[in-house]
């Protein structure tokens, strides 16, 4: 008997990133797109193309340096799509051709934004399509500013849309290689608070998710009323930021290295390097500058990263969240986690679980080969992984050098650290259902 096959929604998203990178790979592998005679090889296409399209960050060449006006534009129209969220675009252009957007559609866009449930979905598409070109404009507005006086009209409005684009999708890249020196970041930035705590505002709103924005606009200062993932979000990012700036501002900068930094390029470093690695991947100083602990506590930042349905990557804020209420039920002998008056549900724990033990496992088990292959200081290969997976950007400089199967192992991680473990797992999975039957229940001595 012949079987109707379906792609289920995880399997559609999950094939949807691959022919992004696959198209954005052609186009910068085309001659127009780098300053280099001939084409951009096959190895740094790829790795540019996938680190666009899951708003990464890492680079093997220089944005500004490597790519020309036309290569710099196709990067940046993979991060904005890749940002949104590939489905996403693809509903937004389908509501904008006439076309009608059936069940089946909004299904694999509830799946693809995290959203609860499918009712209200094509409203919720108009609505982040509103508020991403909203944010991002402003942003490069403001930007401009500072980048107009410095390169001109032209280049000036340029830089100030791509920095925008780049830092609402936590993507990472820039152009500053433009003055000389590769791979700088805003280096040049840190004591400029327009451009340093612009960049902080769109990276945090990028990466807060798409249903928090839903919960802010309808309920505005009503918290009460916010769903529990938004109350979890919010108030782990206030734990995250606040410890990560105290921890900064009053350590790390304060350390000899630091001390040519006056108290107020202290604090505007500080909350940057607090936010940027949550997941946007630029930086205001040498990242190679910091302390051990300055770099472990970046690296732990990196891989928590934002919210679900948003920009940004990570394990997510709600997977840390649920993990340290499942530790402290656990503590206080319940059985169930709860916060804000709600009970976390028994799957949502399972998920937590899964979710953090697989990112662990990746990021380690990576670092360890990197290490083994290129026989780089583990913390540098762990720091890279670590940014990979979580799709932050951040690196210690050792990404160009490295070799093509750690470049292979990079681009894994950066794919599945966008498009999800969950996905991957839902994809991969052979999607039959439970048949009801259950196994005798045996107990086993944990710790």
């Amino acid at each position: 008997m012949k079987r109707n096959f379906r792609l289920r929604p995880a399997q559609i998203i999950v094939i949807c990133f691959f022919l992004m990178i696959s198209v954005g790979t052609i186009l910068l592998m085309l001659p127009i797109s780098s300053r280099d005679p001939g084409s951009a090889p096959f190895e740094t296409a790829l790795f540019t193309a996938t680190s666009a399209v899951c708003v990464t960050g890492l680079i093997i060449e220089d944005t500004a340096q490597y790519w020309t006006s036309f290569g710099q534009a196709v990067i940046i129209l993979l991060i904005q799509v890749g940002g949104m969220g590939v489905v996403t675009v693809g509903v937004i252009l389908m509501m904008f051709s006439g076309r009608k957007i059936g069940i089946r559609q909004r299904w694999i866009m509830q799946e693809s934004i995290a959203a609860p449930q499918v009712g209200g979905i094509v409203r919720m598409t108009g609505m982040i399509l509103f508020t991403t070109m909203l944010v991002e404009l402003a942003g490069a507005v403001l930007m401009a500013f500072r980048f107009i006086p410095q390169y001109g009209i032209g280049r000036g409005i340029w830089f100030s849309l791509f920095h925008s684009i780049s830092a609402f999708c936590n993507a990472g890249f820039d152009l500053m290689g433009v003055n000389g020196e590769p791979c700088v970041s805003m280096t040049s930035y840190s004591a400029d608070p327009l451009v340093s705590i612009t960049l902080v505002m769109l990276i945090f709103i990028g990466g807060m998710g798409f249903m928090t924005w839903k919960d802010i606009k309808e309920y505005k200062f009503k918290f009460a009323r916010y769903s529990l993932q938004s109350k979890l979000i919010l108030f782990t990012s206030l734990i995250l930021i606040g410890g990560g700036f105290l921890f900064m501002f009053f350590y790390e900068f304060g350390l000899p290295q630091w001390e040519y930094m006056s108290t107020g390029e202290r604090a505007t470093a500080a909350i940057f390097q607090t936010v940027s690695p949550r997941t946007a991947g630029f930086n205001t100083v040498d990242l190679t500058n910091l302390s051990s602990g300055g770099q472990i506590i970046t690296l732990l930042l990196m891989l928590i990263g934002g919210a679900p349905g948003s920009t940004a990557g990570g394990f997510k804020m709600t997977t840390f969240a649920v993990i340290i209420l499942c530790i402290r039920a656990t503590y206080q002998g319940r059985e169930n986690a709860s916060a804000f008056g709600r009970r976390i549900s028994a799957q949502s724990m399972r998920n937590a679980a899964a979710i953090f033990t697989l990112y662990l496992l990746l990021f380690l088990s990576s670092g360890i080969f990197i290490t083994c292959f290129d026989k780089v200081p583990l913390m540098s290969a762990l720091f890279e992984t670590a940014s990979a997976i979580a799709t932050v950007g951040l690196s210690l400089g050792i990404t160009s050098g490295l070799s093509t199967i750690s470049h292979i192992i990079l681009i894994c991680l950066m794919f599945f650290g966008r498009v999800g473990g969950l996905t991957l797992i839902y994809a991969v999975a052979s999607g039959e259902g439970a048949d009801g039957s259950r196994f005798p229940q045996e107990p086993v001595a944990i710790g």
